[in-house]
């Protein structure tokens, strides 16, 4: 997952407020630290997704995929 597609499945799944999440919301499974902290840490996107995703009990089927826009038809 590039950081683009990163912030793509955040903005589709959180919506105004996933700006608030990536920004404020402490992760115990990113060492304690935000998902902006965590990817100017370098941690990869993919699993900053991932610790947000869990922390925000998205379900499963919506984590997977997530970032990548729907094909045009």
């Amino acid at each position: 997952m590039r950081l683009s597609e990163f912030q793509y499945a955040v903005e589709q799944e959180f919506g105004a407020y996933g700006a608030v999440l990536v920004r404020d919301l402490v992760l115990s499974a990113l060492g304690g630290r935000t998902a902006e902290q965590a990817i100017a840490a370098g941690v990869p996107p993919r699993d900053v997704w991932l610790a947000l995703c869990a922390a925000e009990d998205v379900p499963v089927s919506r984590r997977h995929g997530a970032g990548l826009p729907k094909p045009r038809n």
